[in-house]
């Protein structure tokens, strides 16, 4: 039995997460973990929530506090609920120290991640990748499955393949984890210059690893900048879920180059498969 575990805000309960999550775990018959990231920095008010007369007021502070609880014991039943109803395995942990630090060692023991792209961990509204997702992509320690915030049963999956070896990893481990999946139309897309050599160093290999895991896929090769080609090609997509994997790059590496899963966070509302090549 395979182990995911879904991370949420009970501030802010992310509904397509619970969906994305239940569903895999009906389809896999994996367990099914709620994380909810209860950090003791985070509330769901302002500092100007707690005045009262023109100072901070006792009462006041105890009563956002009191209904920052209830709030967060509500979403903890509301996840309960769901999974109840779609009779699968499941527990809650309600982790109440440093949010990242704490999702950052549950993902150590968890086979995969389901996560919304719009978790910011905090009140304040954030573009899409947050702060909070940037650095927990760059360290976490299995696949992730960045959702967005509506959801919709993938019927196609498309493979992205640049001829790293992280985007074979990020297939390989797809195939792994969810090779249930793999039932709807499959695609795996490339994209090169004119001036570069072919990504398909290998074409007999890839060729070979794609038949194994990914029978019947279909293999389409753009010309052009990949981020534009990329984007271009998927934006307007609905039931797509798209595979891709990522470095493990430094703090200054992140500074100059965007990675592709950020772009299309940014640009797309798709959810994302993304594994590390450690």
């Amino acid at each position: 039995m395979k182990r995911i575990i879904a991370a949420f805000d009970g501030l802010k309960y992310a509904e397509s997460t619970e969906q994305y999550a239940v569903y895999l775990a009906q389809e896999t018959g994996a367990s099914l973990t709620g994380v909810f990231l209860e950090d003791f920095t985070h509330r769901s008010y302002h500092l100007w929530d707690m005045v009262e007369n023109d100072a901070i007021s006792p009462n006041k502070v105890k009563e956002l506090l009191e209904q920052d609880k209830i709030t967060r014991l509500n979403a903890v039943k509301r996840f309960e609920e769901a999974c109840n109803q779609a009779r699968i395995e499941t527990c809650v942990h309600r982790d109440r120290s440093i949010a990242l630090q704490e999702l950052l060692k549950e993902s150590i023991y968890a086979d995969l991640l389901v996560i919304s792209a719009q978790e910011t961990l905090t009140h304040f509204q954030e573009d899409k990748p947050s702060q909070f997702i940037s650095f927990l992509l760059a360290d976490v320690q299995c696949p992730v499955l960045i959702v967005p915030e509506v959801f919709e049963r993938p019927e196609e999956i498309v493979l992205l393949y640049d001829g790293n070896p992280s985007s074979v990893y990020a297939a390989r481990m797809f195939s792994y984890l969810l090779p249930e999946l793999k039932k709807v139309a499959i695609e795996v897309l490339s994209v090169e210059s004119d001036k570069e050599v072919s990504k398909m160093q290998e074409p007999e290999l890839m060729k070979e690893f794609i038949d194994t895991h990914f029978p019947g896929a279909r293999i389409q090769v753009l010309r052009g900048d990949p981020e534009t080609e990329i984007v271009s090609y998927l934006e307007d997509r609905v039931h797509t879920l798209a595979i891709l994997g990522a470095y493990k790059r430094n703090m200054v590496s992140r500074w100059f180059r965007a990675s592709m899963a950020n772009i299309l966070m940014e640009e797309t509302n798709l959810p994302l498969f993304i594994a590390h090549y450690k």
